[in-house]
């Protein structure tokens, strides 16, 4: 699939995988929680991340960990602001995606040097779709059931890949409707779902693909799909990132959204040479 995505009057090929790297700035991330409370940890991160190969910085103020806590607007905003200001001073270039639910945040970052809207509710607030398609902006939409103060309470499906697809199928018909150009889907691995349901999703990635038409982001990163499964903590989870990385990649994933660049970005390299043998 030959695929740019315009962000910002920049055209990102992703026609072979991209890496973006997390930029989490929350006291309680599952994993990096209070990682980067201060600007010089913030600034030594992104550009170790850039240095080691990352396309796209994700930059969250609002933790989706499972049973996370509502945060205001206004204290989102709060955490964003000077992030923001920092990224355009320090990295001009650096694409930035911003971690999002609230079309009001999402305007004001896009109008703040954010070009990418990643929201992992697709379209909960009535007013996200017509505010990216106002900004021409790509559109990352995530599937999850519930919400994260719940969604891991009793996660259930007839055919996890068939509902996935068909909220997506809904979704992108809506958002197109609006206007928004570049949609990119994340199945949510980790979002409302089972161990289980997390692995029948990421072997399905394929057919998501193929079916939809778009590219697929893969979050794997760190999760409990890998720790649980191998009975370890979140901070011993690299090893597994990067098998379920490589599985997505062999699946068709475009987009791998990690903590650890430079291991990704290594995952990628050697994929490309896996593909042109």
């Amino acid at each position: 699939m030959t695929h740019y995505l315009n962000c910002r009057g920049k055209l990102l090929d992703i026609s072979t995988p991209i890496v973006m790297g997390i930029l989490n700035i929350t006291p309680d991330s599952f994993y990096d929680g209070g990682k980067f409370s201060d600007e010089s940890n913030r600034i030594s991160a992104v550009e170790k991340m850039l240095t080691n190969g990352a396309m796209l910085i994700d930059i969250g103020a609002v933790s989706s960990r499972p049973g996370a806590s509502e945060v205001s607007v206004e204290e989102e905003w709060t955490r964003l602001e000077p992030v923001l200001k920092m990224m355009n001073t320090k990295f001009p270039d650096a694409i930035i995606s911003l971690d999002t639910t609230r079309a009001f945040i999402a305007e004001r970052a896009l109008n703040s040097g954010v070009a990418i809207i990643n929201d992992i509710t697709a379209g909960s607030d009535p007013d996200m779709f017509g505010i990216v398609a106002k900004h021409k902006a790509p559109y990352i939409m995530m599937h999850m059931q519930g919400m994260p103060a719940n969604m891991q309470d009793n996660p259930v499906y007839d055919d996890v890949t068939e509902t996935v697809l068909q909220f997506f199928l809904k979704k992108m018909e809506e958002a197109k409707k609006a206007g928004i150009i570049d949609i990119i889907i994340d199945p949510g691995f980790g979002f409302g779902k089972t161990i289980e349901h997390n692995f029948e999703l990421l072997k399905n990635i394929g057919s998501l693909k193929t079916i939809l038409d778009v590219p697929v982001l893969a979050g794997v990163s760190r999760k409990s799909m890998i720790n649980k499964t191998l009975g370890i903590k979140a901070a011993e989870a690299l090893n597994g990132t990067t098998v379920l990385n490589t599985i997505a990649l062999m699946k068709g994933a475009s987009i791998l959204r990690v903590h650890d660049v430079k291991e990704a970005v290594e995952t990628t390299k050697l994929f490309g040479c896996y593909q042109k043998a």
